[in-house]
């Protein structure tokens, strides 16, 4: 083999190596988090004023993060400190960086925290005074976490900078496990699903809001530990003059007014999930934020497995390859990461719409059949737009390697464009009880606009992004997926003539349809000749005949 083979192997080796790492800390944590779900559903509901107040105060300081740091912290700080590292003052350009990281997020934490009554009137539409004041109690508890969600999100692009991806995926484990105990504890003290706001006192409100709260602060302080580990020492730095951080600077400006214009459409949808329950006056399970939310987990669980792993992984490379102007190597890291992710997410986007109803079951088990219907709609609604989803996520890493975030905005109008005009049509044309799958839908119609925009712009700056393999790779995963689901769901009516109900009978579905899909989609990949599979399906096979290999007697 040449030494060019050798090394681009080894430099796919690596990757999923790293990629497996993080999808194995990925799974743990979202099969915890699919639990911690559970038990909250159990304790508050999925349907109600509790619920829908809860994940109004809960959201917001995830909403906050994504808007005021989340995206401006992906955007600059992995190009950053890859390029400090490569440099002999890079310790202190990253302790700078980072210093001055902690002390915005501080600030921002206690302006945002005293404006929660403000945000919660603006995230809602009218409606119950006691629920307005529930939803603001707790996010006076749950706007806090903004600080701790910037903490993880600083500490761990910097360990991913280092090639430690580990922790970074792993730490959210340890969040979930912290919720799921308090929400245990709340069903224990104070029974489960009291849905009229106006029955909540200090002390539901404190245990509940209370351990969401901490289960953010123990997935940041986790994180600590490794950095020594990393090669990191951290020292207080501060000042930004002469430390480089005008140009990243720009980035981060650019980044916010692109997230500022996407949370325009997700302002909207959250009024209008607000208001959808009170619009419904004949109908008692109707679709909320509580349940936008619940279907939102179900629909991001695939994405995180695979397209968050393999896309983190990637984006050093990309950034080093950016770096060194090296277009054909950003195109060809693009293009494996768009074949890869599109075999994962095409095969389940046909999962989730066909097993939507029992997955949906399976998550709410103490629900009943209205309230998992109002969800298990809205899964299906966003599941469609998976694969988009997946490139799109792809195409933002380049754009972010390229330190290019002036060059999304356009882009990120038009699908903002796209959601608000496709809620807010939705309530024209639909019953209130479907106004939240609408709006999944137009969510999936802006993934899509936004993959075929950022793909086209990024054809442009590489000179192509292998269309056509690309292209070939999705088509022959749809045709594989769509047989996949079809006998799928053959499989499924035949179960239901077998007369097994409830939670039994939706894992009793979702094992034995699920096993069924997998297997005729891979069996089908390999008849249609899909490269990619062996890919990712390599490192374990060899893995796997080497362990066979130590067990054999000498």
């Amino acid at each position: 083999m040449s030494e060019a083979g050798t090394s681009a192997g080894s430099s796919r080796s690596a990757v999923g190596r790293g990629a497996a790492l993080m999808a194995s800390g990925t799974a743990v944590s979202r099969a915890l988090g699919l639990l911690r779900a559970m038990v909250l559903a159990a304790a508050i509901g999925v349907t109600g004023q509790a619920a829908d107040a809860f994940a109004i105060g809960n959201t917001l300081p995830n909403v906050l993060f994504m808007l005021l740091a989340g995206g401006v912290l992906n955007a600059i700080l992995v190009p950053q400190v890859v390029r400090a590292y490569k440099r002999d003052a890079g310790q202190e350009y990253v302790d700078r960086l980072l210093s001055f990281g902690f002390a915005l997020l501080a600030g921002l934490t206690v302006l945002l925290t005293l404006a929660a009554p403000l945000l919660v009137r603006l995230y809602t539409d009218g409606g119950d005074d006691a629920q307005i004041a529930l939803a603001t109690t707790f996010a006076w508890w749950c706007i806090p976490q903004l600080f701790f969600y910037g903490a993880y999100a600083l500490l761990g692009q910097v360990l991913n900078a280092r090639q430690s991806f580990g922790p970074y995926m792993w730490a959210p484990v340890v969040n979930n496990v912290v919720s799921i105990a308090g929400f245990g504890v709340f069903i224990v003290v104070f029974g489960r699903d009291v849905s009229d706001a106006s029955a909540w006192d200090a002390g539901r409100i404190a245990l509940l809001a209370g351990t969401a709260t901490a289960g953010v602060v123990a997935q940041a302080l986790v994180l600590v530990p490794f950095l020594r580990r990393a090669g990191v020492s951290y020292r207080w730095r501060w000042g930004l003059r002469g430390s480089g951080l005008g140009r990243a600077g720009t980035v981060a400006t650019w980044t916010f007014v692109g997230l500022a214009i996407g949370q325009i459409g997700y302002l909207v949808v959250q009024r209008v999930a607000w208001s959808a329950p009170g619009a419904a006056a004949d109908a008692v399970h109707v679709a909320g934020n509580a349940a936008y939310q619940y279907a939102f987990t179900i629909f991001m669980l695939p994405h995180s497995l695979v397209t968050v792993s393999l896309a983190t992984a990637l984006f050093t490379r990309l950034s080093a390859q950016a770096h060194d102007e090296d277009a054909d190597a950003v195109r060809s890291t693009l293009s494996v990461g768009l074949r890869v992710v599109g075999l994962f997410t095409v095969l389940a986007a046909v999962a989730l719409v066909v097993l939507a109803e029992p997955v949906t079951r399976i998550v709410l088990l103490t629900e009943p059949s209205g309230s998992v219907r109002a969800v298990a709609d809205v899964v299906i609604a966003m599941a469609v737009g998976l694969p988009a989803f997946g490139a799109w996520s792809m195409c933002q890493r380049v754009y972010y390697a390229y330190e290019d975030a002036r060059g999304m905005v356009p882009i990120q109008v038009a699908m903002a464009a796209v959601v608000v005009g496709g809620t807010l049509l939705g309530t024209v044309l639909l019953p209130s009880t479907a106004w939240v799958a609408a709006a999944g839908l137009s969510m999936s119609v802006s993934y899509l606009l936004g993959a075929l925009l950022a793909l086209a712009t990024q054809r442009r700056r590489l000179g192509g992004v292998d269309a056509g393999a690309v292209l070939r790779t999705h088509v022959r995963a749809l045709l594989a997926a769509l047989v996949a689901g079809a006998v799928a769901l053959g499989v499924l009516v035949l179960l239901r003539r077998a007369g097994v109900e409830g939670v039994p009978g939706a894992v009793l579905e979702c094992v034995v349809g699920g096993g069924v899909m997998g297997l005729v989609y891979l069996g089908a990949l390999r008849l249609l000749r899909v490269r990619e599979l062996d890919l990712l399906l390599g490192p374990l096979l060899r893995r796997v005949r080497g362990r066979r290999g130590q067990d054999r007697p000498v």
